[in-house]
């Protein structure tokens, strides 16, 4: 047994991949703008919990599946957890200077957020699936292919009306879902697990809801609105985006909810 720091067999920096990890930082600015860095290290960092919230729901999904509701709940926590940090962060963009963020953007041009893959997958996981992102992605062989199979693959939605179903509940027809759904806000010491299950679906799709608002406002802060370097409307179009819903029964269900 090693004496704590005394030729260590496996250090800290090399178990987390730290020298390769800060080697990933690599402005395009010249001379380098202050804010670049601070643009890259957030952006690169909701690329590795988007990696995180993707295997959470893949797992939802497998345990879905498995019928193992528990470890569904475990999982969708962890997930709803790290996208409300994923909605904090982006205020830390506004930390920076309007004409700093100008000195280094067009050196961007043409990526745009628009292109993160592993945010299309996320929404295609958790049953928003629009084939003409799969379209805007075919330049790219990688992203295109981990899209289509997305695309084609049950969805964290799916998962979840096929385990309703194998509970007995109804779910054939958007009525028979709402009515199910309702069932279970009725009684929730009927179905705990199930009860706990659609809220935190609900987590989910409101959370990914509250990033997409909290970037708007953040894009107008900075930029007003200018055309987004991936030459789309910039803040107007990610204001169309406001709207989508995940699971939309879910949300519905509230409102035929009454007292029985």
């Amino acid at each position: 047994m090693h004496n704590y720091g005394e030729n260590p067999a496996l250090s800290y920096n090399q178990y987390l991949k730290v020298r390769e990890l800060i080697d990933l930082q690599q402005p395009l600015s010249e001379p380098e703008s202050h804010d670049e860095l601070l643009f890259i290290i957030i952006h690169q960092t909701y690329e590795l919990w988007f990696k995180q919230v993707l295997h959470e729901l893949d797992a939802s999904i497998g345990w879905m599946n498995e019928g193992r509701k528990f470890r569904v709940n475990h999982s969708l926590k962890a997930a709803t957890a790290i996208e409300k940090v994923i909605v904090s962060q982006i205020h830390i963009l506004e930390t920076m200077a309007q004409i700093g963020f100008l000195e280094f953007r067009d050196k961007l041009n043409p990526a745009s957020g628009f292109q993160s893959m592993q945010f299309r997958e996320l929404e295609f996981v958790s049953g928003a699936k629009d084939e003409r992102i799969l379209k805007f992605f075919e330049f790219d062989e990688y992203a295109h292919e981990r899209l289509t199979r997305r695309f084609n693959e049950p969805s964290l939605a799916d998962a979840f009306w096929k385990l309703l179903e194998s509970e007995g509940f109804s779910v054939g027809e958007s009525e028979d879902r709402l009515s199910s759904v309702g069932e279970i806000l009725g009684h929730p010491e009927k179905y705990p697990e199930l009860f706990v299950m659609q809220d935190l679906l609900i987590d989910h799709d409101e959370n990914i809801s509250l990033w997409r608002y909290h970037h708007v406002l953040m894009v107008e802060r900075m930029l007003g609105m200018k055309k987004g370097t991936g030459g789309s409307d910039g803040a107007g179009y990610l204001r169309t985006t406001l709207d989508k819903k995940f699971f939309p029964e879910l949300w519905e269900a509230r409102t035929h909810l009454e007292l029985s």
